[in-house]
């Protein structure tokens, strides 16, 4: 598989980890809105070539690999333009919203400052 987005996240919301006890977690790219970034985890884009994925990519947090089960309409947009996007914890075979990124696996137990994020697909 081809790495068609890498990052490195730089800081943790102060609400952001509450997500992932609900099986979510919203990235956010650097200089997000600062009322936003309190429920985001903040990332600085490494490589960002625009490549497309979807359902059958691999995301990565750490060393934690997800199968990508479904991907919102603008999800890819907003990743590549700002960093965003939800992810869903959940396996769903359709997005439930068009910024939402789903995968099959349980969410992280934290996300920390160092760990890579990685979009990989075919």
């Amino acid at each position: 598989m081809k790495t068609v987005y890498e990052s490195t996240f730089i800081s943790v919301g102060p609400s952001a980890n509450e997500s992932l006890e609900d099986n979510f977690l919203i990235t956010f790219g650097e200089g997000a809105p600062r009322d936003v970034a309190e429920y985001c985890f903040i990332h600085r884009a490494d490589v960002n070539d625009g490549g497309a994925f979807g359902a059958g990519s691999m995301l990565t947090i750490g060393e934690s690999e997800y199968l990508v089960t479904a991907v919102g309409n603008v999800a890819r947009e907003n990743l590549r333009d700002l960093g965003h996007i939800t992810v869903r914890f959940d396996g769903a075979a359709q997005a439930e919203f068009p910024g939402t990124v789903h995968v099959a696996g349980r969410a992280p137990a934290s996300v920390e400052p160092g760990q890579k994020f990685r979009m990989l697909s075919e």
